[in-house]
């Protein structure tokens, strides 16, 4: 398989006061295209810190990550910008939709920052609601819709790019065990039907279970790396 993404002795390190807290301590990580990848650890462990680093939302302090062959970690604000809004969909733990927006409109939020005109911004959002099974929910509102709804919403906006590269934070955190299972389930089956590279960061080994490829990682450092049989 092509190596789509690849992490080389990554570090990342953040000042807290007089101390300095050491996120990632050297992180090496090959990602095929088309991988549905867990990384999975407790809180501190680092996950989520390369996690948004493969999504561009930060820089290493030390190392490399390619994707497709664009080295991000010499990309500028403005390249990482373009990466973010071209190659990446975003799905986050607290939904992040406009209260007063509806489904539709939130979806279609990525589109209007691409400068996609109107008409053709609502047609896609339905479109993307339609494939997380929300396309008979479009007219309404986050406050109209329960928490597996408006996660099923927030993956939507992530699809309405059409990304090469999902990136999930804690996308069941909020949930119930059965909606949080079903979130993942339906998260494994884009990745099947249209060959998104998922990664997804989650504390629950249960539902990391239903990716494909499980990455564990500890203070900082990846301590397995195992594969669905």
């Amino acid at each position: 398989m092509e190596i789509f993404i690849r992490v080389r002795d990554l570090k990342k390190d953040y000042r807290l006061g007089e101390e300095t807290v050491h996120a990632l301590a050297g992180v090496s990580l090959d990602l095929e295209k088309g991988d549905f990848a867990a990384f999975v650890g407790p809180s501190g462990s680092g996950k989520s810190t390369l996690l948004h680093l493969i999504g561009g939302l930060d820089t290493a302090s030390e190392g490399s990550i390619t994707v497709d062959g664009r080295d991000l970690s010499r990309a500028s604000d403005r390249e990482l910008a373009e990466y973010r809004n071209k190659n990446v969909g975003f799905v986050f733990q607290s939904f992040h939709l406009h209260p007063t927006y509806t489904a539709e409109e939130n979806v279609a939020i990525p589109l209007l920052f691409a400068g996609v005109g109107k008409t053709e911004r609502l047609a896609r959002a339905r479109a993307a609601l339609e494939a997380v099974g929300m396309g008979h929910r479009a007219g309404h509102r986050p406050n109209q819709l329960s928490g597996g709804e408006r996660q099923r919403v927030s993956i939507a906006r992530a699809l309405v790019t059409s990304p090469a590269i999902i990136v999930a934070d804690e996308p069941t955190g909020n949930l119930d065990t059965t909606n949080g299972a079903r979130i993942m389930d339906l998260l494994g089956r884009l990745n099947q039907e249209q060959g998104i590279t998922l990664i997804v960061a989650t504390h629950d080994v249960e539902l990391a279970r239903r990716s494909r490829r499980v990455v564990t990682l500890r203070d900082g450092l990846i301590t397995g790396d195992s594969r669905a049989v």
